[in-house]
């Protein structure tokens, strides 16, 4: 009887050592999958994930307004030399301005995902992308350099209305279609700002 005490009494501890680990390991896994789960699904986690999302209308968005910008440029670079109105000059100025961050902003997202981007040397021919809302064939490209004066200063206003119309056309399918926010951002910038240029454009036309 003796002997049979202290064996019990042992068991009694050792089941109770037993049952107390148990009790703690629950705790620490149970505090381990809250954190992880907390952290999941923590604003900061979603707002990253958010903000990096881009779909194929963001890609193909960054990959036709980058030429298109490009052809803008040119075109703002004829004006510098063969303009005769001080008000077509500034407003290429402003053109370059604007555009010229615009085409780094997107190659520099473009990389970031990935994707190809546009070659970029000046001077390119932009005739095969002419399929694209307001961009100039070639045949156009060179009418407005070997033209100059007045005769200038009207097809330069005619064609970057064109153009301009272009860039909003398809500012505002990634509006509507594209994901990424940033890229949204910029095509409602743009949308603003060349709208406002047409409108003046057409004023220096005498159209308003």
């Amino acid at each position: 009887m003796s002997t049979a005490r202290p064996l019990t009494r042992r068991a009694a501890l050792v089941a109770t050592a037993a049952v107390t680990a148990l009790v703690l390991a629950a705790c620490g896994n149970d505090s381990g999958s809250d954190s992880s789960s907390t952290a999941k699904d923590s604003p900061s986690a979603s707002a990253d994930t958010t903000a990096g999302a881009h779909n194929d209308q963001d890609v193909s968005f960054s990959q036709e307004m980058i030429p298109h910008h490009q052809q803008a440029l040119q075109m703002a670079e004829m004006a510098s030399a063969h303009a005769s109105s001080t008000d077509v000059k500034d407003l290429a100025s402003r053109i370059e301005k604007a555009q010229e961050p615009e085409i780094k902003t997107m190659t520099g997202w473009l990389k970031s995902w990935g994707e190809d981007v546009p070659d970029s040397m000046p001077g390119m021919d932009h005739s095969s992308d002419s399929d694209m809302p307001g961009m100039m064939d070639q045949k156009d490209m060179d009418e407005l350099e070997l033209s100059s004066g007045t005769g200038f200063d009207t097809m330069f206003l005619t064609m970057m209305i064109d153009h301009h119309e272009g860039a909003v056309e398809m500012a505002t399918t990634e509006k509507n279609k594209g994901e990424y926010g940033p890229a949204k951002s910029l095509a409602d910038d743009i949308i603003t700002a060349q709208n406002a240029e047409i409108d003046e454009m057409n004023k220096l036309l005498g159209k308003n």
